[in-house]
């Protein structure tokens, strides 16, 4: 236990800051992979050793890098039918930003929905274009329903 109560990272329940910063770690390794011939797993290893995975939910971060990169054409094929231009024609931060978050919702039920479109926008809002955040919010917000329909359903209601 850290000082303050909290589990230590990696022990337990993650906190909500050490989950945002693994999204974001996982963001940028993704962007570095759309770019990159190397093995997933040598990405993943070069980041662990750059960065202070003290402060990142570690696990969460191989979860997400390791499963975007898996299962991206499955996640693709979850937003296409919303987007407005093939995927080949997305912007690679927002491409990956989208999978995150396609991923979360599939996978993720203990996060929910509402937090997985809100990391979206932030990391839209930090890493994107100016207005790609309220892209990322029109394709997770209406993907969340087809993905999550009693959750939506109960939360919207």
């Amino acid at each position: 236990m850290s000082e303050g109560g909290q589990p230590e990272n990696n022990q337990g329940k993650s906190r909500p800051a050490d989950r945002r910063k693994a999204r974001s770690l996982a963001l940028q390794a993704l962007y570095q992979r759309h770019f990159s011939d190397s093995p997933i797993s040598q990405i993943e290893a070069e980041f662990v050793t750059d960065n202070d995975m003290e402060k990142i939910d570690g696990a969460y971060f191989r979860e997400l890098l390791q499963g975007v990169d898996r299962s991206r054409s499955d996640l693709d094929r979850q937003f296409e039918p919303l987007l407005d231009r093939p995927v080949s024609d997305l912007d690679p931060i927002e491409l990956a930003i989208l999978r995150i978050g396609t991923f979360e919702l599939m996978n993720r039920i203990d996060v929910p929905y509402r937090v997985v479109v809100n990391e979206g926008i932030e990391l839209a809002k930090r890493f994107g274009g100016t207005d790609g955040h309220k892209y990322i919010n029109g394709i997770l917000d209406r993907l969340s329903p087809r993905l999550r329909p009693a959750e939506t359903r109960s939360r919207r209601a």
